[in-house]
């Protein structure tokens, strides 16, 4: 049984530390989402997992191998791993089946073998039939199964996937989307995706490894990390658009928030001591109609609105403070126009000075 192991992998270039003390353990079969901005680690976390480059400090285990540390570093042709990159990568003269068949034929791979393990890697990925086009005539969406299947039919114990569908456009994204979870679990092989998209972490589901400036911040089951993040710092890399926070003081069975609005400390207030707290909201969560319960009504003036079609992204100042509402349907909002804005009590993480997770609303946290 294939696993990997990453244990207190640490890498700087120069002055700048891209990983800190990383640990992970991902088992056979299973998929870990990496989440984090740009600039985060993601990629050079991927690359000492390959083998491109050697870790400062550290191991790296693929099953009981060490393949990385500090006193050894297998390479990468060594490491029975697969790679997919943002681009395709193809070879523009062969069509779709010998870019697939590359690897094989590189390794020696026969006939009639090499056929049918290109047959069923293009099946795999629903481009039975495509074999003998080239690139040229295949949609972006197409060539990225192409590389997925050049990257499966090696049949690797091990797939690194580094923002693979970042190029191509909204529909294309969606569509491969929901297709990649169904291609991750007959393959069978441990799949490490790096993304910036939370959305994206949540529809591959499996593990998730949040990133920030080289730290792993929380890892677990991305459902469990997405709706109870262990801090602040989570909690950010995990929202998109951007999460809502507001500081305030909770004393006795009052929260006064720093917009100057009181608010009755129930839900997940309810359970911590007085003090001084950060609240946090995501975008979805905060409304321009009163909830039917405790509504926490918030003045504030609308700097844009987006209109995407079947939701608008309202982007709001209330004193100091920017909000961002992520509403169903079209809300056609003038710049400087004044609003009420409700956050729903119902769906409120409550984090204290030092940004650690004090209390959630989790009866219907999404």
């Amino acid at each position: 049984m294939a696993r990997l192991t990453i244990d207190r992998v640490s890498k700087s270039f120069e002055a700048f530390r891209a990983l800190a003390d990383v640990s992970l353990e991902v088992a056979d079969g299973e998929l870990m989402a990496v989440l984090g901005a740009s600039g985060c680690g993601k990629t050079t976390l991927l690359r000492q997992i390959a083998g491109f480059d050697r870790v400062d400090s550290g191991r790296i285990l693929i099953g009981d191998t060490v393949v990385s540390s500090e006193s050894y570093h297998m390479p990468p042709e060594q490491r029975r791993i697969g790679i997919v990159f943002q681009s395709y990568a193809l070879w523009p003269h062969m069509t779709v089946a010998e870019n697939v068949a590359y690897g094989l034929t590189v390794a020696g791979v026969k006939e009639p073998e090499r056929t049918r393990r290109v047959h069923a890697a293009l099946t795999l990925v629903e481009l039975d039939g495509f074999g003998e086009r080239k690139p040229a005539l295949l949609s972006g969406g197409q060539r990225q199964r192409v590389a997925l299947a050049r990257c499966l039919v090696t049949e690797p114990s091990l797939v690194l996937l580094d923002e693979p569908l970042a190029n191509l456009d909204y529909k294309l994204r969606e569509e491969l989307r929901e297709e990649l979870p169904r291609i991750f679990a007959a393959s069978g092989a441990i799949f490490v995706y790096a993304t910036t998209d939370p959305a994206e972490a949540l529809l591959l589901g499996g593990n998730t490894a949040t990133l920030f400036k080289g730290r792993i911040t929380q890892f677990g089951p991305t459902a469990q990390v997405y709706r109870r993040p262990d801090d602040l710092v989570t909690a950010h890399v995990f929202s998109d658009p951007p999460l809502n926070t507001i500081a305030g003081f909770k004393s006795g069975l009052m929260v006064t928030l720093d917009t100057g609005v009181n608010m009755r400390a129930t839900g997940a207030f309810a359970t911590v001591p007085d003090g001084r707290y950060t609240v946090a909201f995501r975008a979805h969560h905060l409304a321009l109609e009163p909830p039917v319960e405790d509504p926490i009504a918030i003045p504030a003036v609308v700097s844009v609105a987006e209109i995407t079609g079947s939701e608008s992204f309202i982007h709001l100042d209330a004193g100091e403070h920017r909000f961002v509402a992520q509403v169903p349907g079209v809300r056609r909002l003038e710049p400087g126009s004044a609003v009420t804005i409700y956050p729903d009590p119902k769906h409120l993480f409550v984090f204290d000075e030092a940004g650690r997770l004090r209390a959630a609303e989790l009866a219907r946290v999404a």
